[in-house]
């Protein structure tokens, strides 16, 4: 056998491993379909959860079991007192769940107090404002701090864990890009905090800022384009390994 047979792969060896790369995409074209199923439930579940009637707050002996999954959205009332504490900013370039709220700003956090004594933040709306200004900032969220008890409307969120790209927060600002609640509780002396928070409805204050509002379920669903894709890149497999297929026949009919 010379050497350029030695170097040529064998039809089985090569058949195995397109074999193996067919199934692989199409388990992940599946995998996709899938995902699109159980993305379509939870955007159904969202969505009924934001048009549910408004309830109470659970009480707090309640609170440790709330979680994401069953309570993410829920919309809630509750009296509370905002707190004489800092607030404080989070950094974002829009909202993927407010309609009304578009380009680079600031959502305003501050802690509340139950008539209880618990504390509840509360992410008391968006605040235009690229530079995030701090004394502006001071100023619009001061306004809400009235040492009298408010009904809010809102919505039960949990914190969002911090990625790898994401900014560390500047204290001396206040600033934060990312909404974990617990850990401004901690950075600014608010105590203990609830393990949720809640994104305000309502009220709005007189001034408009800052812009509390409705929240909508905005979900992105690219599932059915990546099944696509999967399955095609299977397709395309199979008829390219049919066409070496036959060229490899071709090869050894004539050496024959």
């Amino acid at each position: 056998m010379n050497d350029v047979t030695t170097r040529r792969p064998s039809a089985a060896g090569f058949g195995i491993f397109t074999l193996i790369l067919i199934a692989v995409f199409i388990a992940l074209g599946f995998w996709q379909l899938q995902r699109r199923v159980e993305k379509h439930a939870l955007i159904a579940a969202l969505e009924a959860r934001l048009a549910a009637p408004t309830e109470a707050l659970p009480p707090p002996s309640a609170w440790p079991t709330l979680t994401s999954a069953k309570d993410e959205f829920r919309r809630v009332t509750l009296t509370a007192t905002y707190a004489k504490q800092p607030d404080a900013m989070v950094f974002s370039s829009g909202s993927a769940v407010r309609d009304d709220i578009s380009g680079p700003g600031t959502w305003a956090l501050l802690p509340a107090t139950l008539a209880s004594g618990e504390t509840v933040v509360i992410n008391t709306g968006f605040v235009q404002n690229t530079m995030q200004d701090r004394a502006f900032e001071d100023r619009v969220v001061g306004r809400l701090v009235t040492g009298a008890p408010v009904e809010l409307t809102g919505y039960i969120r949990f914190p969002e864990p911090p990625g790898r790209l994401t900014p560390k927060e500047d204290i001396s600002k206040r600033l934060w890009f990312v909404r974990d609640h617990r850990a401004m509780a901690q950075a600014l002396g608010w105590g203990q905090v609830a393990p949720f928070y809640i994104d305000l409805e309502a009220p709005v204050p007189d001034s408009g800022t800052p812009k509390p509002g409705p929240l909508k379920v905005r979900l992105k669903d690219d599932h059915m384009q990546y099944a696509i894709t999967w399955f095609s890149l299977a397709a395309a497999v199979t008829i390219a390994f049919g066409l070496w297929w036959r060229g490899h026949r071709r090869r050894a009919s004539g050496r024959t």
